[in-house]
Order: C-alpha cells, then sequence, then structure tokens
C-alpha cells in the first residue's frame, strides 16, 4: 500500500471535532475528491450518511466542497453504505460517498467512497486525493458552480434491490427478530423483510443521532438474541451503523458469525454448481471455516484483514464470495461490496432450499475456540510489533500452539489498538497463551 495520510483501510475516519473529522477538512475533502472522482462538465456525484447527528454537518461541508470542485451532488439522506454503492451504479453517477463511522460510537465519523462501478477506492486514487488536499482550494467560476438536490425515492429503490436479490419467492411463515442499530437501515432493513412476507419484530429502529450502536446492533448482541429467545422467531438479524455488516441468531440464542455465514452462502452456492473461485477470508477468519470447506473440497484463501483486500484477492483469483468474522460478507454475484442484508438474504434463500433452519445449517461448520484481546495504544503500533521482546512472545506461543491453532498479532485499521488473537482446538490453551501475548504487548507499551 502506498503511503496515505488520511486515508486508512475504511476511508477517513476519526473522532468528531479532532483532525481529520473536521468541517474544514471535509469540505477541503469534497472539493479534492470532487476534482478526481469527478471532473468535468456536468459530472454527478451521490451522498449517503447514516443517523449521527455529525452527519449533518459533514453532509453539508461535502456538498460545498464538490460544489466548487463543480460538481452536481444528489442527497441521499440515511442509506446503508450498500445503498450508496448500489445507487452508484444505478444512476450512474461518478462517484458514491458515505458518511459514517460504521460500527463505531456516534461521537466517531468518517468519509468513504466508491468508484463508478460501486467498488470502494484503489489505494492510487486514494492517493491522488490526498496529493489535492495539499493543493489549495480553488473554485470554480460562479457559472460553472455545483448544485445539490434531494433523492426522495433513494431507500426506495434499495429496498427493490434487496428483495431481487433473494432466490425464493417470499419469506411467508418466518418470524425474524430485525436490529438495525439505530443506523442507516432503521427504516430499509424492516421493510426488505416485511415486503417479502416475514413477520417482523424490529429493535433498534429509533435513532436520535446518539444512540447508534449503542448497546445493539452486530457489536451488541445481547439485544438481539434476548428478543429472538423472548418471541420465539426463527432467526434475528443484526446490523451495524451503516449496514454493510450482519451477524445472526438462531431460534436457540445462538450467535451466527461471519465465518458460518460465509460456509452457509459458499455451501450452498456449491450445491446449485453455481461457486466459483476461493473463498476469501482473511488472517482473522477461524481455523474451522478453512477445515469446513476444505472437507467439502472447496479452496479457502487469506487476505488481509479488511474488506478492500478482501475484493482485491476475490478479482485476482476469480473469486465471487469473502468475508470477515465480524460479518462483512461479499456475494460478488448479487452485488459490488459488502452487504448486511443481501447477505442475511443469502442465508435466508440456503434455508428455504434446504428446508432447514439456520441452527441445523451453521452446524456443518465448527468454530475453533478464538480469543481476541485489543491492546490500546498511543503513538505508532507498528514499532510495537517489532519490539524484540513483542516478537519473542509471539514465537513463543506459536511454538506451544504447534499445528493446532495460530497466533496473529496486528495493528487495528480503523482504531488505535493493537490486536492479538489466538486460536486453536483447545479453549483452554488457547486462553493461555492470548493472555501470555497480550501481557507482553502491555508490558512493551508501559
Amino acid at each position: 500500500m502506498l503511503s496515505r495520510r488520511y486515508f486508512g483501510t475504511d476511508g477517513v475516519r476519526g473522532r468528531v471535532g479532532r483532525a481529520p473529522m473536521t468541517p474544514d477538512f471535509a469540505l477541503k475533502l469534497g472539493w479534492a475528491a470532487g476534482r478526481v472522482l469527478a471532473n468535468g462538465s456536468g459530472a454527478r456525484v451521490i451522498i449517503g450518511k447514516d443517523t449521527r447527528r455529525s452527519g449533518y454537518m459533514f453532509e453539508s461541508a461535502l456538498e460545498a466542497g464538490f460544489a466548487a470542485a463543480g460538481v452536481e451532488v444528489d442527497l441521499l439522506g440515511p442509506l446503508p453504505t450498500p445503498g450508496v454503492a448500489y445507487l452508484t451504479r444505478a444512476l450512474r453517477a461518478r462517484a458514491g460517498v458515505v458518511i459514517s463511522a460504521s460500527h463505531n460510537p456516534h461521537h466517531d465519523n468518517g468519509v468513504k467512497f466508491f468508484g463508478a462501478d460501486g467498488a470502494k477506492l484503489s489505494d492510487e486514487i486514494e492517493a491522488r486525493i490526498e496529493a489535492l488536499l495539499e493543493e489549495p482550494l480553488q473554485c470554480v467560476e460562479p457559472a460553472q458552480l455545483g448544485r445539490a438536490r434531494r433523492l426522495e425515492d433513494a431507500p426506495g429503490r434499495y429496498i427493490e434491490f434487496c428483495k431481487g436479490t433473494y432466490g425464493e419467492r417470499n419469506l411467508n411463515g418466518l418470524k425474524i427478530v430485525v436490529d438495525a442499530a439505530h443506523g442507516a437501515a432503521y427504516r430499509v432493513a424492516p421493510a426488505v423483510f416485511e415486503e417479502l412476507g416475514a413477520q417482523v419484530i424490529a429493535i433498534g429502529d429509533r435513532p436520535n443521532g446518539l444512540n447508534i450502536n449503542a448497546d445493539c446492533g452486530s457489536t451488541h448482541m445481547a439485544a438481539v438474541r434476548e428478543a429472538v429467545l423472548q418471541t420465539g422467531a426463527d432467526l434475528g438479524v443484526a446490523l451495524d451503523g451503516d449496514a454493510d455488516r450482519c451477524l445472526l441468531v438462531d431460534r436457540l440464542g445462538n450467535e451466527i458469525d461471519g465465518d458460518q455465514i460465509l460456509f452457509i452462502i459458499a455451501r450452498a452456492r456449491l450445491a446449485e454448481q453455481a461457486l466459483r473461485g476461493p473463498v476469501v477470508g482473511t488472517l482473522m477468519s477461524n481455523l474451522g471455516l478453512e477445515h469446513a470447506l476444505r472437507d467439502l473440497g472447496v479452496s479457502f484463501a487469506r487476505a488481509k484483514v479488511g474488506d478492500r483486500y478482501v475484493m482485491e484477492l476475490l478479482a485476482s483469483s476469480g473469486g465471487m464470495l469473502g468475508g470477515e468474522a465480524s460479518g462483512h460478507t461479499i456475494c460478488l454475484d448479487k452485488t459490488t461490496t459488502g452487504d448486511g442484508l443481501v447477505s442475511a438474504l443469502q442465508v435466508l434463500t440456503a434455508m428455504r432450499r434446504a428446508g432447514a433452519g439456520l441452527h441445523e445449517l451453521s452446524a456443518g461448520m465448527r468454530r475453533y475456540p478464538q480469543l481476541l484481546i485489543n491492546v490500546p495504544v498511543q503513538g505508532e503500533a507498528a514499532a510495537v510489533l517489532k519490539a524484540p521482546a513483542v516478537q519473542e512472545a509471539e514465537r513463543l506461543a506459536s511454538a506451544s500452539l504447534g499445528a493446532r491453532g495460530r497466533v496473529l498479532l496486528r495493528a487495528s485499521g480503523t482504531e488505535p489498538l493493537i490486536r492479538v488473537m489466538v486460536e486453536s482446538d483447545d479453549e483452554a490453551l488457547t486462553r493461555t497463551e492470548a493472555q501470555r501475548l497480550a501481557a507482553a504487548v502491555q508490558a512493551a507499551l508501559d
């Protein structure tokens, strides 16, 4: 990856009011992106957002920046990130912009971009935008300034697209809990399942600008689990704040993570002789997924952590399915990016065609005990990972696990954390080695 100052693994992100997430930077970012992505007469971009209160501020700032670059803007309002990706293609926009910090708390926000093809930007294009951020903003002539308009039917267009990815006639007879995390999908997610015929119990569907991802959604599964058990639902669907991730809960209250979702979809595609290329996970994907796919005769490849890298490996390998344990599942035969609603509908399609419940379908993959410990850092995480004491602790942990498991140390691409991950076929061994390794990382920081 090229060295970048502002763009991380998923756009620009940070604490609201602190660099770079300030209104003046957003204005300059809109101008620079407009120059790179949409330069030319009559060029148009679309802007969607989640439900954070700060989204209004950044929406206005980005709109002004694009206008200064001579770019027309369609404002979509609250809409899932994958909805913006879809509409970028459907409306033939030059680019799509999403104002969201995904699964982070309300006090964070971010900006990410899609190209005209509905795919996330390459490192090279992001580097071109960053280069322009260092130049003075030069406004076009008054007669060439861009204008903005509200696109009122954006949610309806996206709802119809999602419904079209479901492979059966309807969801009649199913009771589904839908947790929208008080985020971007708070209206569209319940509507998708209801319009397909399911009985929907919606939770996390009353955003106030501050409660996004707060004790709800895919990062806090207790709420959807409790609702499934209390209502006797067939399953629960938990989205994150911008609805590009989805985790599930079966009728017994068991959490179904992204690795299991990927396995269920891959096995269904294989049965239909519609699976091509390897299934792509990440360095964090559970070893149980790799072994379950191997038993089916399906090849598995690991990318660096981050959906952009999963996408890159899918493109280079000719694959169609990939994802992360966090619930970011990519079905390239249906859409161009991770989509929580689309992935949930693929699992529901598999359930209907197999005549089985989610609990039965997920039983085909055993999750190995895996422990992830996040160690907060101040300053450069890479330097800590290179510390001799940390590297020696990693070597000893790997030696202790042997062929029974694996170790992964990495710096988070979205938060100031070092992620310590250990997995093996033995829960006690996993916990011991993870705690020992996390203590070594903490000692290197002290």
